[in-house]
């Protein structure tokens, strides 16, 4: 009995102990704790609580979008880039509804780098690269124009300087296809030669200034994000 004894008097103390341990680390009640926060009991009568610095909670809220803000303008880089009202304006709205990723500014960047990719490309004859870039019916073009002249034995010499200007002059949807039309100015050197090395045409030390209107188009509802040539004319 009296090893029941000692151990039941062991059980008793360490009980004391951990309720004492848990009293020091959870505290007290003193009757002065700020009750549990509901979220939901709030009216909009009651008052707001201040924080340490005279502020009510309310100066701290931040409203998600959609809750009581209008939602963003979508068409805000369109307006940037056309006067709103105009047929450019309705033209490029229309194509930011078909898709929602479409930003003037960025595609005027990635067009101005296409154009320079296809030149090069023509002057250089790489015909993949010409493949990737233009629609099929343009691609036929440019692959006759190679043809003839690789078969008159001829080579061209291009160094491309630079864009002067690049800017959207007009855009539209037919039916699911985007297409956005480009008004060029650029500026080349460029020189071809026969097979025995003599200039037929150009000049390889003039830089000509050289004006293009060309067409892009991407199919909207394609996973292929890249928008093709469909299009060109020279501007005299």
């Amino acid at each position: 009995m009296e090893g029941s004894n000692l151990v039941t008097l062991i059980f008793v103390v360490a009980a004391v102990f951990v309720f004492l341990q848990l009293r020091n680390v959870l505290g007290k009640r003193t009757g002065h704790e700020r009750p549990p926060f509901d979220p939901y009991s709030r009216g909009k009568d009651a008052p707001a609580e201040n924080g340490a610095d005279g502020a009510s909670e309310s100066d701290n809220v931040i409203t998600l979008p959609g809750r009581g803000e209008p939602a963003p303008d979508v068409y805000r880089e369109i307006d940037k880039a056309a006067q709103p009202g105009s047929d450019l304006n309705h033209g490029l709205r229309a194509i930011k509804d078909a898709t929602r990723e479409f930003d003037p500014a960025e595609f005027l960047g990635g067009a101005k780098l296409a154009y320079e990719m296809i030149v090069m490309s023509f002057a250089d004859g790489d015909r993949k690269t010409l493949k990737n870039l233009l629609s099929p019916e343009v691609y036929e073009g440019f692959e006759g124009a190679l043809n003839e002249r690789e078969a008159r034995s001829e080579a061209v010499q291009s160094n491309f300087v630079g864009i002067d200007s690049a800017e959207i002059v007009s855009a539209e949807m037919r039916d699911r296809e985007a297409m956005v039309t480009l008004r060029i100015v650029s500026q080349l050197i460029s020189a071809t030669r026969d097979k025995d090395g003599n200039i037929v045409d150009g000049d390889p030390e003039a830089v000509v200034e050289v004006k293009d209107i060309w067409t892009f188009a991407r199919d909207t509802r394609s996973r292929d994000p890249n928008w093709r040539l469909v299009a060109t004319e020279s501007e005299e």
